[in-house]
């Protein structure tokens, strides 16, 4: 066989491996701490992609307006390290594994600081509160930790409510002039007994009065999305129910560790809390 031959080959080779391959789509190559990167890709379920980031690996789901496609959400933490980050995409094609590697540039955001009074009883705790925090801490981990492969959502999401954003994400916090913390969801202005609508259909997993977030019910969306409601006065839900998009999951409070009636909206993405409204101005691009 001449070396003619041997090119046209190789040539055919590298030509069916491309073929093979699947066309991935990043949102992004840089992203900030507490959002996340939206993957998308011309797929099946046969296909059976991965996302992996810092050894987390993270299952492509079905897309929820298009079919024959899977998307992705990779959620950076707040603290995660200012530097490059791999994240590398897995699947098969007709029984061949790919692999495929990019270089993610992570950027810490610029987050302000405020100094907040409360009761020294919500910072120094007593033993017994200690350990009503730990395991309610425990248990709100256990839940946003659990992926459902199923999804609950085919509309956009919304806020829980149209009002001025009092508190943005991430702001670096000081209680008492002790307890150093970040603030970890949106506060919105919320008179007492103001009506909270669901961000999106879901189910309830949590419903009940927690030590720091007061009333809270948090809602599971399917594919490791998840979305919180605290310090509200009542809750109209139960855990197991389905709530649908814009239903009244409850009125606004000052329960739990709060200063004053408000809505706290956090957000979680396969057991990760990523700023609400990166999060949902992300998923709202799948439509």
């Amino acid at each position: 066989m001449n070396i003619f031959k041997y090119l046209l080959i190789l040539i055919l080779f590298l030509i069916n491996a491309q073929a093979e391959k699947l066309e991935l789509t990043l949102m992004a190559k840089s992203v900030k701490n507490a959002n996340v990167l939206l993957l998308t890709a011309n797929a099946n379920e046969n296909n059976k992609l991965f996302a992996i980031l810092n050894d987390k690996k993270i299952e492509f789901n079905a897309h929820p307006f298009r079919t024959n496609k899977f998307y992705a959400l990779v959620p950076f933490h707040y603290f995660m390290e200012e530097k490059k980050h791999q994240l590398i995409v897995t699947y098969s094609v007709n029984e061949k594994e790919f692999f495929e590697g990019y270089d993610i540039t992570l950027e810490q955001d610029s987050y302000l600081s405020e100094e907040i009074k409360v009761s020294n009883s919500k910072v120094s705790l007593s033993k017994k509160n200690k350990l009503r925090t730990s395991k309610e801490y425990q248990e709100a981990i256990n839940v946003y930790n659990s992926v459902s492969p199923k999804n609950y959502w085919f509309e956009d999401f919304i806020y829980p409510l149209d009002s001025k954003i009092t508190s943005p994400f991430g702001t670096k916090r000081v209680y008492n002039n002790a307890t150093k913390s970040y603030h970890t969801g949106i506060d919105f202005k919320a008179p007492l007994n103001t009506k909270i609508k669901a961000s999106n259909n879901g189910v309830v997993k949590i419903s009940k009065n927690r030590f720091y977030a007061g009333n809270s019910i948090i809602i599971d969306h399917g594919h490791g999305i998840y979305t919180c409601y605290f310090h509200l006065n009542k809750m109209f839900v139960s855990v197991g129910d389905f709530v649908q998009k814009g239903d009244i999951i409850g009125l606004s409070g000052s329960t739990g560790r709060s200063t004053g009636p408000h809505l706290h909206f956090a957000t979680f993405v396969n057991g990760v809390q990523i700023n609400p409204t990166n999060l949902l101005e992300t998923l709202n691009t799948l439509n």
